[in-house]
C-alpha cells in the first residue's frame, strides 16, 4: 500500500502535466470553435459596418464592435488591409478602426476570467489579469485618438516606412495553433452543420471545462516547480515577459489566445499583474507582425501604410504607459475589487463596453 501510495506521489506531477497540455490544447480549440461561431454570426455584418464609415469617431467604435463580434483582430485588420488596398476605404479613416480593434480583441480575456466567478480569490486575480490589456488599450486610444486626429502622426510614419519595405516582399506564415485546431474544428462542423449558436454553446461549455481543469493542475504545479520556473525563466524581468509575449503571439498568431491563456495562471496564483502587463504589451506588438507580412505580399502601398500604423499606435501606447504602468495596474485591480463584491458588474462590464456603448455612438454619430 505505501509503495503504491509512493508511486501515485511521483506520478502526480507527470500526469499533471499531461492533463494540463490536453486541457490547454482544449481551451485553444474551444477559442478556435468560438470564434468561428462569433464569425458566422458577425462578420458579414462586421464587414458591412466598416464599409460605410466615413467618420473617425464611428470607425474607432466599428473597430470596437467588429472585432468582438468576430472575437478576432487579425480579421477586423486583414478586413481593413483588402478593403484599403481595393480603394473601398482610405488609409484616414482604416486607422482609426485598427484602434478599436486594439480594445475589441480584448473582450476574450474578460469572457475567459468569467469561468472563475465563483472562486472569489481566483475570479479577483483573473478578472485584474483580463482587464490590465483592456485598460492599457483604452488608456492608449484616449491619449492617441486625438492627436492621430489632429495631425494623423501615424500615416504620416507608417507611409515612410511602408516606402521602404513595399517591394521587399512578404512571407506566408501558418499559426501551429490553428494547424492544430482547426482540423478538428472544421469536422466538427462538418457533423453539426453551420448551426451558430450550437457551436458557439459547445465552444462555451468547452471552455469553463477546460479552464477548471487547467486551474485545478495549474495548483498543483505551482505547488512543485512550475511557479519558480516562470520567475526564473520566462517571466523573470518585464523585458523578458514582453519579449515571451510576443514571440508567443506571432508563432500562434492570435494575442486574444496569448492574452487568455495568462488569465487562468492569474487565477491560480502562478503569474503576477506586474509580471502579466508587459507579457500583454508583447502581444500587442506579436499581433501586428502577421499582418505586415500579409501586406508586404500585396505590395500595395495602402495596405502596407494600414499595418505599419497599427505596428506604430501599440509603439506609441508602449511608449506612454509602460514607465507609467501603475496606471492600468491600479485601475484593474480595483475594478477587480469591484467585481468580487458585485458579480454582476464584470458581465455588464463585457455587455455594455463591448457591445451596448459602440452600438449606440455608432447609431447616433453615423
Amino acid at each position: 500500500m505505501n509503495n503504491l501510495r509512493e508511486l501515485l506521489n511521483k506520478l502526480r506531477f507527470p500526469l499533471n502535466v499531461i492533463k494540463l497540455i490536453f486541457f490547454l490544447y482544449l481551451f485553444m480549440f474551444s477559442l478556435e470553435l468560438m470564434g468561428t461561431s462569433l464569425k458566422m454570426f458577425g462578420k458579414d455584418f462586421a464587414l458591412t459596418l466598416i464599409q460605410t464609415t466615413t467618420n473617425p469617431v464611428v470607425g474607432l467604435f466599428i473597430g470596437i464592435l467588429a472585432t468582438s463580434l468576430i472575437q478576432s483582430s487579425s480579421s477586423t485588420t486583414s478586413i481593413v488591409v483588402g478593403m484599403v488596398g481595393g480603394g473601398a476605404l482610405t488609409v484616414p479613416n482604416a486607422i482609426p478602426i485598427i484602434m478599436g480593434a486594439n480594445i475589441g480583441t480584448s473582450v476574450t480575456n474578460s469572457i475567459v476570467s468569467l469561468s472563475q466567478i465563483n472562486r472569489t480569490t481566483e475570479f479577483r486575480r483573473a478578472f485584474a489579469a483580463a482587464t490590465v490589456h483592456d485598460f492599457f488599450n483604452v488608456l492608449s486610444v484616449i491619449v492617441i485618438f486625438p492627436i492621430q486626429y489632429f495631425t494623423n502622426y501615424l500615416g504620416i510614419l507608417a507611409d515612410f516606412l511602408g516606402k521602404e519595405f513595399q517591394l521587399i516582399g512578404g512571407l506566408q506564415f501558418l499559426s501551429p495553433v490553428k494547424l492544430l485546431t482547426k482540423p478538428l474544428a472544421n469536422l466538427l462542423i462538418e457533423q453539426i452543420g453551420n448551426h451558430a449558436w450550437i457551436l458557439f454553446f459547445l465552444s462555451l461549455v468547452l471552455l469553463l471545462l477546460s479552464l477548471k481543469q487547467m486551474v485545478d493542475a495549474l495548483k498543483i504545479l505551482v505547488v512543485k516547480r512550475a511557479e519558480a520556473w516562470f520567475d526564473r525563466y520566462l517571466f523573470k524581468t518585464a523585458i523578458r515577459s514582453f519579449v515571451v509575449g510576443l514571440l508567443l503571439t506571432f508563432m500562434v498568431q492570435s494575442s486574444s489566445i496569448t492574452t487568455s491563456l495568462v488569465v487562468p495562471m492569474a487565477g491560480a496564483g502562478l503569474l503576477t499583474l506586474k509580471q502579466i502587463f508587459p507579457y500583454t504589451l508583447g502581444a500587442n506588438i506579436g499581433t501586428t507582425i502577421t499582418a505586415i507580412l500579409a501586406a508586404l505580399v500585396t505590395q500595395n502601398l495602402s495596405a502596407i501604410v494600414v499595418a505599419f500604423s497599427h505596428l506604430f499606435f501599440n509603439i506609441s501606447g508602449i511608449i506612454i504607459w509602460w514607465p507609467l504602468n501603475f496606471i492600468p495596474i491600479r485601475i484593474a485591480k480595483e475594478f477587480a475589487n469591484m467585481a468580487t463584491k458585485n458579480r454582476m458588474i464584470p458581465i455588464i462590464y463585457v455587455i455594455i463596453s463591448f457591445f451596448i456603448i459602440p452600438i449606440t455612438i455608432i447609431y447616433f454619430l453615423k
